[in-house]
């Protein structure tokens, strides 16, 4: 009844979902290893190279943090710490294996077949897979989902990127110490990874062309970033690389251009990781055959808002998808909702709209809703108003660290009700905190509303619900979010 094509968090939420329904369903999962050979197993990007290892790390560097911290609170700590990478890398690895294993459980306890195979289209109700080994399986389907995701995309046009350097894919799966680190380019997963790798102790640089979390909040990806330069995080802005290098040692010689100086500078490094976006994995599903339509620039499957291809019963969900967020609970929600609207006597779609979301950088990010430029751009500037604070963790005080860029930002529209458009903050588990409120947003909440809220104390939430206010003029409007 149902065969999906692509083992991650959203293909295995609506594979489980449809076989609760009593249906015949099948799951065609294959991971191609990386350029450097790196491979996983089932449950796609969060699972092995995404969310879970990310915040495992980020966690091994905040107790850095609390070690330090600690001492102000009377604990007796030796210094210097030490920390080591294979230590805390095979536990990492320990546990996503067992998530592996996990999957791959649940889908035989509910009677999903499960092939660890490649899947392409040789009709719209027939997939051909191919095992590693080159043994052909040929595989019907009434329905068809299209879960494939996304993998790292390397800058091919830099001399030495796809030979020398490493992306996401193969940096939580290393079992030694990457040693001191480049970044170039500076999207979210970037400024996270360089962010753990600085908080366990390595020489870690980022390099960006231009601004930093593209799409983001633009005031508040500053504060972000200016936290993880006092954080001990080096910048090279306004930087691009031109050439890698492999000298002898095997460290990296990098070579890049200033554009602000219009020079041409060099330094060496032990691991490049790059950063550059990602890209949907469409090119062995031979889509054209059955004529699925794609994004002729992004190259993501065009879905309408019940997640339909332009072919009859073949279907998309996830990363894979043009214009959908590239976040594992919007991919779990969809394919949950894709299934029952399959065969559940369901007519509920997903709803797109307010999903929040987190930056794990060494001060985390966490929003919902639109950021000030989007808010601008879609109503005006005249029709919003932006109240804003500056705060004070109270566990900052003791340790005495450097409160400067906690800053919580909330977005309403200046009519009657105040609607909140969009909530930001930065701060200690921004994800906690703004995962509470997303709900408040998501049902239309207004800024009035939101004062009548009691804080629970003392707590870095309580501060969003004492915001003041302050007008902005003459915002530079050039990011959309409508």
């Amino acid at each position: 009844d149902l065969l999906v094509i692509g083992g991650g968090s959203g293909g295995l939420a609506c594979a489980k979902e449809a076989a609760q329904f009593g249906r015949k369903v099948a799951v065609l999962d294959y991971v191609e290893p990386s350029p450097q050979g790196t491979k996983w197993g089932l449950g796609g990007t969060c699972v092995n190279v995404g969310c879970i290892p990310k915040k495992l790390m980020h966690q091994a560097a905040l107790l850095r943090g609390a070690l330090k911290d600690a001492q102000h609170y009377g604990w007796n700590i030796t210094q210097p710490v030490h920390h080591t990478w294979s230590v805390m890398a095979q536990a990492v690895q320990n546990y996503v294996k067992s998530l592996n294993w996990g999957h791959r459980v649940q889908l035989q306890d509910k009677k999903v077949k499960y092939f660890n195979m490649k899947g392409s289209f040789s009709d719209a109700h027939t997939i051909r897979g191919l095992t590693k080994a080159g043994k052909e399986t040929i595989v019907t389907a009434e329905n068809i989902v299209i879960a494939t995701g996304g993998r790292p995309k390397y800058p091919t046009h830099i001399a030495g990127a796809l030979e020398y350097g490493i992306t996401s894919d193969d940096l939580f799966w290393l079992k030694e110490s990457p040693g001191k680190t480049l970044t170039p380019f500076v999207f979210n997963v970037s400024l996270e990874c360089a962010g753990f790798l600085t908080g366990i102790g390595l020489d870690t640089t980022v390099m960006m062309r231009s601004i930093p979390l593209r799409g983001f909040d633009q005031q508040m990806a500053s504060l972000v970033t200016e936290h993880m330069e006092s954080y001990g995080t080096k910048f090279l802005k306004r930087c691009f690389p031109t050439k890698v290098e492999k000298l002898k040692g095997n460290r990296l010689q990098v070579t890049w251009k200033n554009t602000d100086l219009g020079t041409e500078e060099t330094n060496c490094f032990d691991t490049v990781m790059w950063a550059v976006g990602r890209a949907p994995d469409v090119k062995t599903l031979n889509l054209d055959a059955v004529g699925v339509k794609t994004n002729s620039e992004t190259g993501k499957i065009i879905v309408d808002a019940s997640e339909a291809t332009s072919v009859p019963h073949i279907y998309a969900i996830g990363d894979i998808t043009e214009g959908r967020p590239e976040l594992t609970p919007t991919a779990i929600a969809a394919g949950k909702l894709l299934a029952r609207r399959l065969f559940g006597q369901s007519s509920e779609l997903m709803d797109y709209d307010n999903v929040p979301t987190t930056v794990f950088t060494p001060l985390e990010y966490g929003c919902v809703g639109l950021s000030e430029e989007a808010a601008v751009q879609c109503y005006g500037a005249d029709n919003i108003e932006v109240y804003h604070a500056y705060y004070k963790p109270l566990e900052f005080t003791v340790a005495e660290r450097d409160a400067t860029q906690c800053y919580i930002k909330m977005v309403c529209l200046r009519e009657r009700e105040q609607r909140i458009l969009g909530l930001h903050f930065i701060g200690p588990n921004a994800g906690e905190v703004i995962q509470g409120f997303a709900l408040g947003i998501k049902c239309g909440a207004t800024y009035p509303q939101l004062m009548k809220t009691v804080g629970i104390h003392p707590t870095c939430a309580e501060e969003i619900t004492k915001l003041h206010i302050t007008k902005r003029s003459g915002l530079d409007a050039t990011v959309t979010g409508c």
